[in-house]
């Protein structure tokens, strides 16, 4: 199923990009961008967008958590 992309969709793809994070924490962003690129070439409507904003939630907690964890093997 290949569905036209919405503007709003392809906008919030750009949430996704991880080129700009430390190696570490690019390995823990890379799978959510995957996704969300395969769920923004496939799915289409409003709920499209809202299940990126829900990924894109779920990459930043997962990030934070992995720089804490990181932070925190560091200190000790």
């Amino acid at each position: 199923m290949s569905a036209e992309m919405h503007p709003a969709t392809a906008r919030m793809l750009n949430n996704f990009r991880y080129d700009h994070l430390p190696a570490a924490l690019q390995e823990v962003s890379r799978p959510f961008h995957d996704l969300a690129q395969q769920l923004a070439e496939t799915l289409a409507g409003p709920e499209a967008t809202k299940s990126l904003d829900a990924l894109w939630a779920a990459k930043n907690w997962a990030v934070m958590a992995a720089s804490n964890t990181e932070r925190e093997a560091a200190t000790r």
